[in-house]
Protein backbone atom coordinates (compact mmCIF):
# COMPACT_ATOMS: atom_id res chain seq x y z
CA UNK A 1 0.00 0.00 0.00
CA UNK A 2 1.19 3.23 -1.03
CA UNK A 3 0.32 6.78 -0.09
CA UNK A 4 -0.22 8.78 3.21
CA UNK A 5 0.96 6.00 4.99
CA UNK A 6 3.74 4.62 3.56
CA UNK A 7 6.50 2.76 5.85
CA UNK A 8 8.99 5.19 5.23
CA UNK A 9 7.25 8.32 7.26
CA UNK A 10 9.14 7.98 10.72
CA UNK A 11 10.21 9.56 13.28
CA UNK A 12 13.82 8.53 15.22
CA UNK A 13 13.86 4.80 14.27
CA UNK A 14 10.43 4.40 14.53
CA UNK A 15 8.08 4.50 11.70
CA UNK A 16 4.91 6.20 12.43
CA UNK A 17 2.37 4.20 10.67
CA UNK A 18 3.67 0.47 10.29
CA UNK A 19 2.27 -0.89 6.61
CA UNK A 20 0.40 -4.13 8.52
CA UNK A 21 -0.55 -7.68 6.40
CA UNK A 22 -2.09 -10.73 7.37
CA UNK A 23 0.96 -12.29 8.46
CA UNK A 24 2.23 -9.36 10.85
CA UNK A 25 -1.09 -7.98 12.57
CA UNK A 26 -1.02 -10.82 14.89
CA UNK A 27 2.33 -9.54 16.44
CA UNK A 28 1.02 -5.93 16.11
CA UNK A 29 -1.68 -6.47 18.21
CA UNK A 30 0.54 -7.83 20.85
CA UNK A 31 3.35 -5.81 20.59
CA UNK A 32 2.39 -3.20 23.38
CA UNK A 33 -0.10 -3.35 25.98
CA UNK A 34 -2.04 -0.50 23.85
CA UNK A 35 -1.62 -0.25 19.49
CA UNK A 36 -3.62 1.29 17.16
CA UNK A 37 -4.66 -0.27 13.75
CA UNK A 38 -6.55 1.92 11.19
CA UNK A 39 -8.81 -0.65 8.63
CA UNK A 40 -8.42 1.58 5.41
CA UNK A 41 -8.68 1.34 1.80
CA UNK A 42 -5.45 2.66 0.07
CA UNK A 43 -7.82 4.34 -2.38
CA UNK A 44 -9.37 6.53 0.54
CA UNK A 45 -6.64 9.06 0.69
CA UNK A 46 -8.53 11.67 3.12
CA UNK A 47 -9.29 8.91 5.89
CA UNK A 48 -5.14 7.58 5.52
CA UNK A 49 -4.26 11.24 5.88
CA UNK A 50 -6.09 12.13 8.95
CA UNK A 51 -5.07 8.79 10.25
CA UNK A 52 -1.42 9.33 9.66
CA UNK A 53 -1.22 13.18 11.00
CA UNK A 54 -2.80 11.22 14.20
CA UNK A 55 -0.61 8.97 14.30
CA UNK A 56 1.89 11.78 14.40
CA UNK A 57 0.91 13.21 17.31
CA UNK A 58 0.75 10.63 19.54
CA UNK A 59 3.92 8.35 17.84
CA UNK A 60 5.48 8.54 21.02
CA UNK A 61 3.01 6.96 23.28
CA UNK A 62 1.28 3.77 20.99
CA UNK A 63 2.06 2.10 17.72
CA UNK A 64 0.02 2.65 14.98
CA UNK A 65 -0.26 0.59 12.04
CA UNK A 66 -2.83 0.17 8.72
CA UNK A 67 -3.86 -2.67 6.76
CA UNK A 68 -5.48 -2.39 4.01
CA UNK A 69 -7.49 -5.94 3.43
CA UNK A 70 -10.96 -6.37 2.92
CA UNK A 71 -10.78 -10.13 4.22
CA UNK A 72 -9.05 -9.27 7.54
CA UNK A 73 -11.27 -6.35 8.63
CA UNK A 74 -14.50 -8.51 8.03
CA UNK A 75 -12.70 -10.94 10.61
CA UNK A 76 -11.80 -8.36 12.99
CA UNK A 77 -15.56 -7.04 12.89
CA UNK A 78 -15.15 -3.96 11.43
CA UNK A 79 -16.30 -2.23 7.78
CA UNK A 80 -13.65 0.30 6.37
CA UNK A 81 -12.39 2.69 7.28
CA UNK A 82 -12.44 2.03 10.58
CA UNK A 83 -9.96 1.68 13.51
CA UNK A 84 -9.49 -0.83 16.26
CA UNK A 85 -7.50 -0.08 19.61
CA UNK A 86 -5.88 -3.32 20.32
CA UNK A 87 -5.54 -3.70 24.32
CA UNK A 88 -4.35 -6.58 26.93
CA UNK A 89 -7.38 -5.57 29.52
CA UNK A 90 -10.42 -4.85 30.03
CA UNK A 91 -12.27 -5.91 26.78
CA UNK A 92 -9.21 -6.13 24.68
CA UNK A 93 -9.93 -4.13 21.64
CA UNK A 94 -12.18 -1.19 21.10
CA UNK A 95 -14.25 -0.07 17.41
CA UNK A 96 -14.04 3.30 16.26
CA UNK A 97 -16.22 3.28 13.26
CA UNK A 98 -17.23 6.99 12.77
CA UNK A 99 -16.01 9.73 10.67
CA UNK A 100 -12.26 9.92 10.45
CA UNK A 101 -11.73 13.07 12.39
CA UNK A 102 -8.33 13.88 14.37
CA UNK A 103 -9.56 15.26 17.64
CA UNK A 104 -12.78 12.94 17.54
CA UNK A 105 -10.04 9.55 17.04
CA UNK A 106 -7.76 11.13 20.01
CA UNK A 107 -10.58 11.78 22.38
CA UNK A 108 -11.14 7.62 21.73
CA UNK A 109 -8.18 6.16 21.99
CA UNK A 110 -7.32 8.27 25.22
CA UNK A 111 -10.21 6.73 26.60
CA UNK A 112 -9.68 3.20 25.50
CA UNK A 113 -6.53 3.22 26.38
CA UNK A 114 -7.88 4.18 30.06
CA UNK A 115 -8.37 0.57 31.73
CA UNK A 116 -11.68 0.46 33.47
CA UNK A 117 -9.59 0.34 36.87
CA UNK A 118 -6.40 1.63 36.77
CA UNK A 119 -3.38 2.09 38.76
CA UNK A 120 -2.36 5.61 40.03
CA UNK A 121 1.76 5.78 40.79
CA UNK A 122 3.99 8.06 39.77
CA UNK A 123 3.92 7.32 35.63
CA UNK A 124 0.34 7.23 35.72
CA UNK A 125 -0.49 10.09 38.47
CA UNK A 126 -0.08 13.13 35.96
CA UNK A 127 -2.40 11.52 33.41
CA UNK A 128 -5.24 11.22 35.50
CA UNK A 129 -4.82 14.82 37.10
CA UNK A 130 -4.69 16.21 32.75
CA UNK A 131 -7.70 13.63 32.51
CA UNK A 132 -10.58 16.35 32.80
CA UNK A 133 -12.67 14.45 35.11
CA UNK A 134 -13.51 12.97 38.69
CA UNK A 135 -11.07 10.53 39.91
CA UNK A 136 -11.98 7.63 42.46
CA UNK A 137 -9.17 6.44 44.43
CA UNK A 138 -9.26 2.83 46.01
CA UNK A 139 -6.62 2.81 48.46
CA UNK A 140 -5.20 -1.09 50.02
CA UNK A 141 -2.10 -1.96 52.05
CA UNK A 142 -1.99 -5.12 49.86
CA UNK A 143 -1.95 -5.99 46.09
CA UNK A 144 -4.50 -9.18 46.54
CA UNK A 145 -6.93 -6.82 48.05
CA UNK A 146 -6.72 -3.98 45.46
CA UNK A 147 -7.59 -6.79 42.98
CA UNK A 148 -10.33 -8.12 44.87
CA UNK A 149 -11.51 -4.18 45.18
CA UNK A 150 -10.53 -4.17 41.28
CA UNK A 151 -13.10 -6.60 40.80
CA UNK A 152 -15.55 -6.04 43.17
CA UNK A 153 -16.24 -2.38 41.62
CA UNK A 154 -15.31 -2.91 38.06
CA UNK A 155 -18.89 -2.78 37.12
CA UNK A 156 -19.19 0.83 38.76
CA UNK A 157 -16.67 1.91 36.80
CA UNK A 158 -17.94 0.27 33.93
CA UNK A 159 -21.09 2.67 34.21
CA UNK A 160 -19.12 5.96 35.15
CA UNK A 161 -16.60 5.38 32.27
CA UNK A 162 -15.80 8.77 30.63
CA UNK A 163 -17.55 10.48 33.61
CA UNK A 164 -15.08 9.55 36.58
CA UNK A 165 -11.77 7.29 36.40
CA UNK A 166 -11.34 4.92 38.81
CA UNK A 167 -7.98 3.15 40.11
CA UNK A 168 -6.29 1.17 43.19
CA UNK A 169 -3.70 3.00 44.71
CA UNK A 170 -0.39 1.17 47.29
CA UNK A 171 -1.75 2.46 50.39
CA UNK A 172 1.66 1.54 52.19
CA UNK A 173 3.59 3.47 49.60
CA UNK A 174 1.81 6.04 48.84
CA UNK A 175 -0.26 6.51 52.40
CA UNK A 176 0.39 10.36 52.56
CA UNK A 177 -1.79 10.95 49.87
CA UNK A 178 -4.35 9.54 51.10
CA UNK A 179 -4.15 12.53 54.14
CA UNK A 180 -4.37 14.85 51.35
CA UNK A 181 -7.82 13.51 50.27
CA UNK A 182 -9.35 13.95 53.63
CA UNK A 183 -8.65 10.36 54.41
CA UNK A 184 -7.30 8.76 57.76
CA UNK A 185 -4.38 6.23 57.91
CA UNK A 186 -7.40 3.53 58.12
CA UNK A 187 -7.18 1.12 54.81
CA UNK A 188 -9.01 -0.10 51.89
CA UNK A 189 -10.35 2.91 51.77
CA UNK A 190 -12.34 5.02 48.73
CA UNK A 191 -12.62 9.02 47.42
CA UNK A 192 -13.45 10.53 44.63
CA UNK A 193 -11.15 13.46 43.89
CA UNK A 194 -13.09 16.38 41.35
CA UNK A 195 -9.95 17.91 39.97
CA UNK A 196 -11.85 20.60 38.20
CA UNK A 197 -13.30 22.04 40.95
CA UNK A 198 -10.34 20.48 43.68
CA UNK A 199 -12.58 18.72 46.20
CA UNK A 200 -12.27 15.91 47.81
CA UNK A 201 -15.21 13.82 48.80
CA UNK A 202 -14.10 10.47 50.78
CA UNK A 203 -15.84 7.26 51.86
CA UNK A 204 -16.90 7.10 55.34
CA UNK A 205 -14.00 5.10 56.61
CA UNK A 206 -16.27 2.77 59.55
CA UNK A 207 -18.35 1.55 56.39
CA UNK A 208 -17.63 -1.36 54.35
CA UNK A 209 -16.28 -1.06 50.72
CA UNK A 210 -18.84 -2.83 48.52
CA UNK A 211 -20.51 -3.22 45.56
CA UNK A 212 -23.65 -2.05 46.51
CA UNK A 213 -22.20 0.64 49.09
CA UNK A 214 -19.70 2.83 46.73
CA UNK A 215 -22.80 2.11 43.75
CA UNK A 216 -24.64 4.26 46.48
CA UNK A 217 -21.96 6.52 47.27
CA UNK A 218 -20.87 7.34 43.12
CA UNK A 219 -24.50 7.42 42.42
CA UNK A 220 -24.84 10.27 44.86
CA UNK A 221 -21.81 11.60 43.87
CA UNK A 222 -23.30 12.03 40.48
CA UNK A 223 -26.63 14.38 40.73
CA UNK A 224 -27.31 13.44 36.39
CA UNK A 225 -29.41 10.71 36.52
CA UNK A 226 -27.44 7.47 34.56
CA UNK A 227 -30.09 6.05 31.67
CA UNK A 228 -29.46 2.86 29.76
CA UNK A 229 -31.22 1.11 27.07
CA UNK A 230 -34.29 -0.48 29.75
CA UNK A 231 -34.94 2.33 31.46
CA UNK A 232 -34.94 5.11 28.54
CA UNK A 233 -38.54 4.72 28.59
CA UNK A 234 -39.27 4.92 31.83
CA UNK A 235 -37.00 8.11 32.81
CA UNK A 236 -36.99 10.13 29.54
CA UNK A 237 -40.75 9.48 28.53
CA UNK A 238 -42.21 9.91 31.88
CA UNK A 239 -44.88 12.46 30.86
CA UNK A 240 -45.03 13.85 34.67
CA UNK A 241 -41.58 15.33 34.13
CA UNK A 242 -39.55 17.86 32.30
CA UNK A 243 -36.24 15.55 31.04
CA UNK A 244 -33.47 17.50 29.77
CA UNK A 245 -31.33 14.45 28.50
CA UNK A 246 -27.39 14.40 27.27
CA UNK A 247 -26.81 11.74 24.89
CA UNK A 248 -22.85 11.46 24.99
CA UNK A 249 -20.00 9.25 24.44
CA UNK A 250 -17.97 7.92 26.76
CA UNK A 251 -14.76 8.77 24.76
CA UNK A 252 -15.96 12.49 23.49
CA UNK A 253 -13.67 15.10 24.72
CA UNK A 254 -15.85 17.76 24.60
CA UNK A 255 -18.24 15.95 26.80
CA UNK A 256 -15.88 15.74 29.44
CA UNK A 257 -15.09 19.34 28.88
CA UNK A 258 -19.08 20.18 29.47
CA UNK A 259 -19.23 17.43 32.29
CA UNK A 260 -18.92 19.71 35.48
CA UNK A 261 -21.74 22.44 34.28
CA UNK A 262 -23.86 19.64 33.36
CA UNK A 263 -23.38 18.40 36.85
CA UNK A 264 -23.86 22.06 38.35
CA UNK A 265 -26.69 21.94 36.31
CA UNK A 266 -28.51 18.64 37.85
CA UNK A 267 -27.33 20.13 41.17
CA UNK A 268 -29.36 23.21 41.07
CA UNK A 269 -32.60 21.30 40.02
CA UNK A 270 -31.88 18.52 42.71
CA UNK A 271 -34.78 19.22 44.78
CA UNK A 272 -37.13 19.81 41.99
CA UNK A 273 -36.56 16.12 40.66
CA UNK A 274 -40.55 15.85 41.05
CA UNK A 275 -40.70 17.84 38.25
CA UNK A 276 -37.72 18.09 36.36
CA UNK A 277 -34.94 15.52 35.73
CA UNK A 278 -31.48 16.03 34.48
CA UNK A 279 -30.39 12.80 32.53
CA UNK A 280 -27.45 11.45 30.57
CA UNK A 281 -26.82 8.46 28.19
CA UNK A 282 -23.78 6.76 26.40
CA UNK A 283 -25.12 6.86 23.16
CA UNK A 284 -22.08 4.39 22.11
CA UNK A 285 -23.17 1.79 24.43
CA UNK A 286 -27.18 2.07 24.49
CA UNK A 287 -29.79 1.89 21.59
CA UNK A 288 -31.61 4.61 21.87
CA UNK A 289 -34.68 5.65 20.02
CA UNK A 290 -33.36 9.02 18.65
CA UNK A 291 -30.88 9.67 15.49
CA UNK A 292 -27.53 11.19 16.98
CA UNK A 293 -25.24 12.60 14.63
CA UNK A 294 -22.93 13.88 17.12
CA UNK A 295 -21.45 14.27 20.70
CA UNK A 296 -22.90 15.99 22.97
CA UNK A 297 -26.00 15.87 21.61
CA UNK A 298 -28.79 17.95 24.54
CA UNK A 299 -32.58 17.06 24.10
CA UNK A 300 -35.71 18.80 26.13
CA UNK A 301 -38.44 15.71 26.65
CA UNK A 302 -41.17 18.51 27.86
CA UNK A 303 -44.33 16.68 30.40
CA UNK A 304 -46.92 16.02 27.99
CA UNK A 305 -45.09 16.71 25.25
CA UNK A 306 -42.71 13.26 24.58
CA UNK A 307 -43.28 13.32 20.66
CA UNK A 308 -41.89 16.66 20.06
CA UNK A 309 -38.18 16.82 22.04
CA UNK A 310 -36.53 20.28 21.39
CA UNK A 311 -32.85 20.20 20.50
CA UNK A 312 -30.52 22.23 22.70
CA UNK A 313 -28.29 24.83 20.12
CA UNK A 314 -26.81 27.51 22.66
CA UNK A 315 -23.57 27.82 24.43
CA UNK A 316 -23.48 24.74 27.20
CA UNK A 317 -23.48 26.06 30.52
CA UNK A 318 -25.40 25.77 32.82
CA UNK A 319 -27.00 29.23 33.39
CA UNK A 320 -28.06 29.18 29.73
CA UNK A 321 -29.59 25.34 29.97
CA UNK A 322 -31.13 26.61 33.34
CA UNK A 323 -33.22 29.15 30.65
CA UNK A 324 -33.52 26.35 28.32
CA UNK A 325 -35.48 24.26 30.68
CA UNK A 326 -37.71 27.59 31.78
CA UNK A 327 -38.89 28.59 28.84
CA UNK A 328 -39.20 25.03 27.03
CA UNK A 329 -40.33 22.98 29.91
CA UNK A 330 -43.98 22.65 30.79
CA UNK A 331 -43.25 22.80 34.38
CA UNK A 332 -41.49 26.22 33.40
CA UNK A 333 -39.00 25.65 36.46
CA UNK A 334 -36.02 27.76 37.53
CA UNK A 335 -33.77 26.80 40.58
CA UNK A 336 -33.91 29.93 43.56
CA UNK A 337 -31.22 30.52 45.75
CA UNK A 338 -32.92 28.03 48.63
CA UNK A 339 -33.42 25.25 46.31
CA UNK A 340 -29.94 24.75 44.59
CA UNK A 341 -28.48 21.48 46.27
CA UNK A 342 -24.93 20.52 45.21
CA UNK A 343 -22.70 17.27 44.51
CA UNK A 344 -21.05 17.71 47.67
CA UNK A 345 -24.25 18.13 50.41
CA UNK A 346 -25.26 14.64 48.79
CA UNK A 347 -22.10 12.63 49.32
CA UNK A 348 -21.49 14.39 52.62
CA UNK A 349 -24.99 12.18 54.02
CA UNK A 350 -24.01 9.02 51.80
CA UNK A 351 -20.31 8.79 52.87
CA UNK A 352 -19.74 11.06 55.50
CA UNK A 353 -17.59 14.54 55.83
CA UNK A 354 -17.26 16.27 52.92
CA UNK A 355 -13.30 17.66 52.56
CA UNK A 356 -12.04 21.13 52.33
CA UNK A 357 -11.38 22.57 49.22
CA UNK A 358 -8.48 23.89 48.51
CA UNK A 359 -5.08 21.18 49.46
CA UNK A 360 -2.35 21.06 47.54
CA UNK A 361 -1.51 17.86 46.14
CA UNK A 362 1.74 16.14 47.68
CA UNK A 363 4.79 15.72 45.60
CA UNK A 364 5.00 11.69 46.45
CA UNK A 365 2.96 11.45 43.30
Amino acid sequence: MRGALEGEHRVGSLPVVSVLTEDTLAHFKTAEKVVIAAYVDASDHISNEVFYELAKDLHDDYPFGVIDNDAIAKAEGVCPPAMVVYKSFDEGKNIFADKFEKDVMRAFIVSAATPLTGEVDPETYPVYMSAGIPLAYIFSETSEERNELRDTLKPIAKRFKGRINFATIDATSFGAHANTLNLESKFPSFVIEDITRNQKFPFDQDKAITRDSIDAFVTAFSEVTVVVAKNYNHIVLDDNKDVLIEFYAHWCGHCKAFASDYEDLAAQFSVLKDKVVIAKVDATKNDVPDAISGYPTIKMYPAGAKDDPITYQGPRTSEDLVKFIKEHGRHKAEPSAKEEGTAEDAVTTQGGEQAEKGSEYRDEL
